[in-house]
Order: structure tokens, then sequence, then C-alpha cells
């Protein structure tokens, strides 16, 4: 039974750390004179008061919900990805090459070439930081940063050349964007929403995800290998292949998402120079999305859906109590710092018990059997 409740605590330690967030957030809004309970009122409004806000929710956690996926994949491998937003960008470019070159072609078959192309160039933009870990010990941290950089350039080079919309070519003012999609090329929607396909398809990657990781020998070699390289290297297991394999699946589920991005919204590339013009963040967001579902795929989806309501409903939050739009970053930034704390925690507190688990089987072992107890020495003699 205790057993049973530290981990039930375990698991809602994110959630604790959230009603933490929000409390420092009560305060903030106190200060400012705004009643929290309006605020946060508004907050659940704008994200599940009609069926138009829900929808915007989902809409929202599924870049969050295909991110974090490759997040939970690289993190059971021991490596971090920080190059979400380069590989949506890459895989969303790739995914709307597709759809401008092969007009003459089926929608449905473009659909299908562009996921596959978007999965592709997310691919190649995480097996390249994957490839300098494993092969030439280059800090994946810095790597995929610094990859996040190079696709911004290479985007905003792209989308005011070679890739920009033949209507903004010869504006003094140009826009950076693509031509528009071709209607028979956006991903389904529920009507009259915006909640697309693309939703449904993350849920069904995410089962996938848990049945790779836990079912499959490849997700028991990349997890064997996140506990522990050197003994998995012992056992046979190619570390530095499974190395680059989880930042290949990372990179790619980010690009899928980058091409959702595209087919199922915006229809074009478009941008305003920034990543977050074009993925919104959601290379970033999905980190803590993953965080928060305790890098499990299944976990994932709640904490994508969260934090998808996080972002809509502060929309409307600010709107209602007329708060800075300064103050939404910041709750934002306090979920997010409180989020990522609580698995510090979660993992003191696994130490402590296991601690206690091999300090009680040492208090419990038998002595070793070519030692006579004290008793039976005083009575040998």
């Amino acid at each position: 039974m205790r057993s049973r409740m530290n981990s039930l605590f375990d698991a809602m330690l994110p959630v604790f750390a959230t009603l933490a967030a929000l409390g420092v957030g009560t305060i903030m809004l106190l200060i400012l004179r705004v009643n929290p309970a309006e605020a946060y009122g508004a907050l659940w409004e704008g994200a599940f008061g009609s069926t138009n806000a829900i929808a915007e929710t989902l809409v929202k956690a599924t870049p969050l919900l295909l991110v974090g996926l490759g997040i939970c994949i690289a993190f059971r491998a021991s490596v971090i990805n920080i190059g979400g937003e380069g590989q949506m960008i890459m895989g969303g470019i790739l995914a709307t090459q597709v759809g401008l070159t092969f007009t003459d072609l089926p929608g449905w078959l473009v659909i299908i070439l562009a996921m596959f192309a978007g999965f592709l160039g997310g691919a190649i933009w995480g097996g390249i930081p994957g490839m300098l870990k494993a092969y030439f010990r280059v800090n994946e941290i810095l790597s995929t940063v610094m990859m996040n950089a190079i696709a911004v350039q290479l985007m905003n080079f792209l989308l005011r050349g070679p890739m920009i919309d033949p209507a903004q070519a010869e504006l003094a003012s140009k826009i950076p964007q693509t031509a528009r999609l071709l209607d028979t090329f956006r991903l389904p929607r529920w009507a009259p929403t915006r909640l697309h396909i693309g939703f449904l398809i993350a849920l069904v990657l995410a089962i996938l995800v848990y049945i790779l990781l836990w079912r499959t020998t490849l997700g028991y070699r990349i997890r064997a290998v996140g506990q522990n390289p050197h003994a998995s290297r012992y056992g046979g297991i190619r570390v530095r292949r499974r190395i680059v394999t989880a930042l290949l699946l990372s990179g790619a589920f980010a690009g899928l998402a980058g091409a959702i991005q595209v087919y199922g919204l915006n229809y074009r590339m478009i941008t305003d120079g920034s990543a977050s013009g074009f993925t919104g963040a959601a290379g970033f967001n999905g980190i803590v999305a993953a965080l928060f579902g305790q890098l499990h795929p299944i976990g994932t989806i709640p904490a994508s859906i969260f934090f998808g309501a996080l972002l809509v409903g502060a929309n409307k939050m600010q709107r209602v109590v007329q708060i800075p739009s300064a103050l939404i970053t910041a709750l934002n930034g306090l979920v997010v710092v409180f989020v990522v704390s609580s698995e510090y925690w979660r993992r003191r507190r696994q130490s402590q018990r296991l601690a206690l688990v091999r300090k009680a089987e040492k208090e419990d072992s038998p002595p070793p059997s070519d030692i006579i107890p004290p008793a039976e020495e005083a009575s040998t003699s």
C-alpha cells in the first residue's frame, strides 16, 4: 500500500507543481488588483467553455504531443533534444515543397507524401546532432540549439527567395511566405471548427511509440542505453547506433508536427522571421509536455492537452480581465519552472526510497557462512 501511495504521489507531482505555479500567479494577479477567480474562470472558459474552445485546445495540443513523443524517445536514450523548433521548420519546408511541386497528383497521395517528407526532414535535422553526439562526443544540447538557428536562417532565405509566393515577389514589402496549397491538399477538419485529423494521427502515434519503447527489441535497446551505456555495450548493444536512432526518431516526430502545422492549419509556410513565427514555440513547449507526462507517451497526451488549454485559455483571460500580455508569459513560465522542478523532487524521492530499501535489506540479510555468530562461538569454546 505504501508503495502504491508513493507511486501515486510521484505521478501527481506535476499536478501539485502546476497548482503551486497557479498559486504564485494568484499573488501576481492580486498585486495587479485583479480578481483571481475571475481570471482563472476566464482561462477555463477560453479553453473548455465551448465546442470551438475545446477544438482550439486540441489544435494547440497536436504539435505539442508530436514533439513530446519525440522527446520521450530521446530522453529514454539519455539524450536531450532541444532542437524541436528547427526540426519542425525543416519538416514544414519539405512538406510544403511537396505540395507546391506535385500539384497534379490526387490530394490524398500528396498528403501522404507530405507527411513522409516532413517526417524525413525532421529525422535528418535530428540525426545530424545524433551523429555528432555518438561519433564525435559533441554535446547534443549545443548542437541542437545551433541547428535551430541554422533552420531559422534557411527558412528566412527560402521564404524570401526561392519559395516565396509569386504574388509577394513583386511587392515592395514582401511577406515571407510560400504560395497557398491547393484545397484538395488540406487535412480533413471537423467543421465548423479548426480541429483537423492531425490530432487523431498524434493519438495513434502515441500508442505506437508506447509499443515501440516497451514492446519491441529496439525500444528495449534504446532504454538500456539510457540506463547504462557501458553495460549495454558489454551486453552487445551498439550504443552509438541507438543514440543516433533515438535522435532520428525524436527529430522525425517534430518534423511531422511541422508538416501537420502546414497541411492542417496554415496551408502555406509563413513566418515573421523567427522560429516561433511558424512553430508557435511548440518545439520548446513539447519538452515541458513530455516532462509533465513523466516522459511516457501515454502520459504526454493529457499533458499536451493541458498545456494547449493553458495557451488557448490565457488569451481569453487577457481579454476579459485586461492584464498585460507579459503576465501571461510569466504565468506560462512559472508552470514550466515548477513542472520541471517537480521532476527533480520525484527523482530525489525515488533515491531516498531506494536507499531505505537497501538499508533494510542489509539489516535483514543473514551473516556470511564463514563467520560464526558470537553465541555459537562461545558454546564451541
